[in-house]
């Protein structure tokens, strides 16, 4: 419970300027969006660091120690070949990706369990989050 409750601090990114030179990452509560689609659910909590595009050129990337991945990539990195499970796990903070649930990369899963109590929901929002993931793959 204590990690979800950092990890909650840690959930929205936004980017402040500290000076010209100085950037720092502000966290914000975590909001629940108006629907499970993944578009909403992309400009609501994965945008800020990915960008809008997906390309890992958000407002808060500056600021990261690691740079967010490029996830227009994902498919051309696998030889044209766009995992769902994988990029699910990844989101769910299955896979041991460094990004994903270190200080700077919330696990998204365990977040949605504060925004959809139930796992139905839960899932939803994760797999329309993986589709519309998908949908961004360079051609």
């Amino acid at each position: 419970m204590r990690r979800t409750s950092l990890l909650l601090t840690l959930a929205f990114l936004a980017v402040a300027m500290a000076s010209a030179q100085n950037k720092t990452v502000k966290t914000v509560p975590l909001q629940p969006t108006a629907t499970l689609d993944g578009v909403d659910s992309y400009n609501q909590y994965c945008a800020v660091c990915h960008g809008k595009n997906g390309k890992g050129g958000g407002p808060a990337a500056d600021a990261l120690k690691k740079h967010p991945s490029d996830l227009t990539q994902i498919a051309p990195r696998n030889n044209g070949k766009f995992d769902d499970l994988v990029v699910q796990n990844g989101i769910n903070g299955d896979n041991a990706l460094p990004s994903h649930g270190s200080l700077e990369m919330p696990v998204w899963g365990e977040l949605f369990k504060s925004v959809n109590g139930d796992a139905s929901s839960r899932r939803l929002r994760v797999y329309q989050l993986v589709k519309y993931i998908e949908q961004m793959q360079a051609k």
